[in-house]
Order: C-alpha cells, then sequence, then structure tokens
C-alpha cells in the first residue's frame, strides 16, 4: 500500500487535509472515508477501512472536515454548507484523479454529508453509512436538553459530546445549519445501493432516525444491526463486524460489472 499526503482546496479557498491510500496496482476503483464529529480523517475506523480495502485492489481516500485533523478553519465556524462543500470536491478530485468507480463511507456526522451528498451522485457504486445521523438538530436537542440549546445560542459553546469535561466552542451557526438539510428527502433521492451499520446500543442516535432513513432510502438498502454495539463500536468484535460488513459491501459493488 502506498500512501500520499493530499491538500485541496474547497470553495471559499480553505486548505483540505488528505491521504489518498492505494494499492499496488491501480483499478480505478476508489472509496471516500468521511469521520464523524469531533475526529479526523486517521480515526481507527478510517484506517481499518482503508486496511481492508487497499488489500481487495480499492484505493481510499480520507480527509478532515473544516476545522478538525490538520484542514484548515477555525472548528467553531464549522458548518454543514461548508463541509457539503468539501466532500463535492473530494469526488471531484478523485474523478480528476482517475477513478471513476466510486464509493463513499461516512461515519455518524460523515454519514449525514454521504446521504446529503450522494443524492446528486447517482453514479456512485455505493454509500455505507456507520451509525449515521440523518437528523443532526435532533440528537443535539436531545443531548443538551432545551435549556442547553438556549445556552449554546447565548453562549456559541457545547458540551463535549465525546465524553471530555471542557465545553467546545461551536458558533450556533452550526445547528442552524444543519437545520436547512433534510437527510431523509436527500435519502429519497439516492439512486446508489446503501448499507446501514448500527448499534442497537446507540446512546446517541435514536433509533426512529435509522428506521425513518431506512424507509427512505432505495429498496436494495441493507440494514445491519449489532444487538450490542454503542455508538463508538468498542467492543472489539462489534468494531470488527461493523468494519468488515463496510469493506464487504464496497467490494461487492466496487468490483462488479458497471451498472448501467
Amino acid at each position: 500500500m502506498q500512501e500520499t499526503s493530499l491538500t485541496f482546496q474547497d470553495g471559499d479557498n480553505n486548505a483540505v487535509a488528505a491521504i489518498l491510500a492505494e494499492p499496488e496496482s491501480q483499478t480505478g476503483r476508489a472509496v471516500i472515508l468521511c469521520h464523524g464529529f469531533l475526529s479526523n480523517k486517521d480515526s481507527r475506523t478510517n484506517l481499518r477501512l482503508t486496511e481492508l480495502l487497499v488489500a481487495q485492489g480499492i484505493s481510499t481516500l480520507r480527509f478532515d472536515w473544516f476545522g478538525m485533523g490538520e484542514s484548515e478553519g477555525e472548528f467553531g465556524r464549522i458548518t454543514v454548507s461548508t463541509c457539503y462543500g468539501q466532500l463535492e470536491r473530494a469526488i471531484s478530485l478523485m474523478r480528476e484523479r482517475g477513478y471513476h468507480e466510486l464509493g463513499l463511507i461516512g461515519s455518524s456526522f460523515g454519514g449525514l454529508l454521504a446521504i446529503i451528498v450522494g443524492q446528486h451522485h447517482p453514479d456512485l457504486r455505493a454509500i455505507g453509512l456507520k451509525c449515521p445521523v440523518p437528523d443532526f438538530p435532533e440528537m443535539l436537542e436531545h443531548e443538551f436538553g432545551s435549556n442547553g440549546i438556549e445556552e449554546w445560542k447565548r453562549t456559541n459553546y457545547i458540551p463535549d459530546v465525546t465524553g471530555g469535561t471542557a465545553p467546545i466552542s461551536l458558533d450556533f451557526a452550526f445547528y442552524e445549519s444543519c437545520r436547512v438539510f433534510n437527510a431523509y428527502e436527500a435519502a429519497r433521492a439516492i439512486k446508489s445501493p446503501v448499507l446501514i451499520v448500527h448499534g442497537e446500543q446507540d446512546e446517541l442516535v435514536p433509533f426512529h432516525q435509522i428506521e425513518r432513513l431506512e424507509e427512505s432510502l432505495p429498496s436494495d438498502t441493507k440494514l445491519v444491526l449489532l444487538p450490542e454495539a454503542d455508538h463508538q463500536f468498542g467492543r472489539p468484535e462489534d468494531f470488527r463486524r461493523m468494519t468488515v460488513h463496510l469493506a464487504d459491501w464496497m467490494r461487492t459493488h466496487l468490483l462488479t460489472t458497471n451498472r448501467l
């Protein structure tokens, strides 16, 4: 496997840090990996998926969202619209580099982006969603409560949803930008086969969101529920099963004959 560090510019001229991982023999097939909120391109999910996919002859591109990891920008000013543009640019970049059989995998917040961007790319071979959050505002309201949302609006700070104790600077404009996008409507427009892998013990994403998302997606959608898995897939066996399911979904759809 060969890894190359890349930097590309988004629509607002922010530098986006990325890593392209390629097998020894080029195939023109690749999967773009979209990490979660308050994470980065080198999340353990992205790294393991890269190992599994490259071993099957499929390249991966993993990148940092605005203000996360090594990408330019102040995290507190992130919006869904900015990330939307960054994923669109990542897709264009891979096509410019000769990758014409593409898949998307999105984790949590990255799953939301994969849905709302994926609706505009019917030629994507497959989409994989790990514990996606189709209704991010509802998840935040559930986590913070109405008083917490009002406090966020007043202070532009949120509690650390990853478990830390220090508050995180995040403009309330992020919440408002989430409300602009309807992932369920976007899901109804997706033409690609979709796999959802979700833990039944997920403590962040209300399960009714996953049920509604599945109902909104194409008929060839597959939902895999892991009974003991939480949002982080913290148990080793849950993590193994989740990554294998996603990698196999991509392998199955990217290594078959081109769809008409």
